[in-house]
């Protein structure tokens, strides 16, 4: 049952200018899964993936891909192993419409869902396909963020806080397309500070604390580690 590995990070570290954030990550996402990374703010999991992507200063360690080592390559040639990042900050151009910003994004594998597929999954970007990304709601735009890089064929998914400030039924709507990415085979990592929106998804978690990975442990064991997890993440 054991699926094909497609992430592994070895004895990552990682700065920003003179600060040295990660601190000798080692963690194995596989092909299929969704894996969560949980920790509190500061604890480096946004930086894990700026990392993976070569999006922080200086990294060593080995990031392998896909079965290519990733540690030297430029961010635009990892892009292309097939990841596609959503940023917490989204990074919608406010002036292009909802579509303009879809159409954007580089294709750099095949598989790319077309506008027709977007446009089903999320009916509300149909719907405002024309508007200004800086007129969207932030649920709009969160899923204008998804949906945008499901665009380019990337299988690999980063997916960083996609449920921070939003309401429930968005929120609900953004679980609902995760697990339909996983029903096709997409691999995804969350960073997720809202632990109940991470934890019905996730196969496995990872939990971080002062740029290290303090805990591993999957989805049939979260119900022993609750102590744990109040202790690491107050939940």
């Amino acid at each position: 049952m054991s699926a094909k590995e497609l992430v592994r990070i070895e004895n990552l570290h990682a700065w920003y200018g003179e600060s040295h954030v990660l601190h000798g990550v080692d963690m194995t996402v596989d092909e299929g899964e969704v894996v969560s990374l949980l920790g509190r703010n500061g604890a480096g999991r946004t930086t894990t993936l700026r990392a993976m992507l070569g999006l922080t200063g200086r990294r060593t360690g080995t990031i392998r891909i896909n079965g290519v080592d990733a540690i030297a390559l430029p961010p635009h040639r990892i892009a292309r192993l097939g990841i596609g990042y959503c940023p917490e900050e989204r990074g919608i151009f406010a002036t292009l419409s909802a579509e303009e910003n879809l159409l954007l994004p580089p294709v750099i594998g095949g598989g790319g869902l077309g506008l027709a597929e977007i446009y089903e999954m999320f009916p509300n970007l149909k719907e405002r396909a024309a508007s200004p990304g800086g007129r969207l709601s932030g649920g709009e735009q969160q899923m204008l963020a998804v949906a945008r890089i499901l665009r380019t064929g990337a299988r690999l998914l980063l997916l960083d806080e996609i449920s921070e400030g939003l309401a429930p039924v968005i929120v609900q709507k953004l679980a609902e397309t995760i697990r339909m990415l996983k029903a096709k085979g997409y691999t995804i990592v969350l960073v997720e500070q809202n632990f109940r929106f991470a934890a019905p998804l996730a196969d496995r978690f990872y939990v971080m604390e002062h740029g290290r990975i303090v805990e591993s442990f999957g989805a049939s064991e979260l119900q022993a580690k609750t102590q744990l997890l109040n202790e690491y993440l107050g939940v």
